[in-house]
């Protein structure tokens, strides 16, 4: 059974004093609105509707779990980069998300979403800037890859893994297409990754 083969919804939070004291370790999944993040966190799991998608960029309005048994949990984080987001909506978006990434003692690593077409734009890199400080690791897919060619996306990926090494050598990078279900793999072992060296660690501190 994969990683993500008992993925259920576990719960919404609006504010920072909600989070839910679960005892377990968490992977949070991040991108610009329309970006591909929930088809992706949906194709993951094989579950058509298990995060909300739609036409409408900027749906995600609050941190969404869900719970992938055995102590792991995914976290749905709001969109960024959609302008039409009325402005006390984004602010509160903003102060939530900063909260989060950089206080929550649960999270295990950050999976960072960008369409192939478009990667390593502004707010992207001002997302990994902001996360670097806290020493946890950033893996990035590169979504939509079957709208390129296997060159074209090949190439994209080179192009953005030089550039990582320079600047973000805490970020790890791959090809990931929900429509063609490619990527699903790499993906789900990094996090199981992530995950399971948190347990060892913990195993280990007890050990001792």
């Amino acid at each position: 059974m994969g990683l993500f083969s008992l993925a259920a919804f576990y719960t919404t939070v609006n504010h920072i004093k909600d989070l839910p004291m679960h005892g377990g370790r968490e992977v949070a999944f991040v991108g610009r609105s329309n970006a591909g993040k929930s088809s992706a966190i949906n194709t993951l799991a094989n579950h058509v509707r298990l995060a909300y998608t739609s036409k409408t960029p900027g749906r995600t309005q609050h941190l969404n779990y869900f719970s992938l048994g055995n102590d792991g949990y995914i976290v749905d984080l709001p969109g960024y980069g959609y302008a039409k987001v009325p402005p006390e909506a984004k602010r509160h978006w903003e102060a939530l998300l900063s909260t989060y990434l950089q206080k929550r003692e649960e999270l295990s690593g950050l999976i960072v979403i960008m369409d192939i077409r478009r990667p390593l734009l502004e707010l992207d890199e001002t997302m990994l800037d902001w996360f670097a400080t806290t020493g946890k690791p950033v893996h990035i897919l590169l979504t939509k890859s079957d709208k390129l060619s296997r060159q074209q996306s090949t190439l994209t990926l080179m192009k953005v893994k030089a550039y990582l090494a320079e600047n973000y050598p805490q970020c790890s990078v791959q090809l990931f297409s929900s429509l063609k279900k490619q990527g699903l793999e790499e993906a789900e072992a990094v996090i199981a990754g992530w995950l399971k060296a948190d347990v060892v660690a913990e195993d280990e501190t007890a050990e001792e």
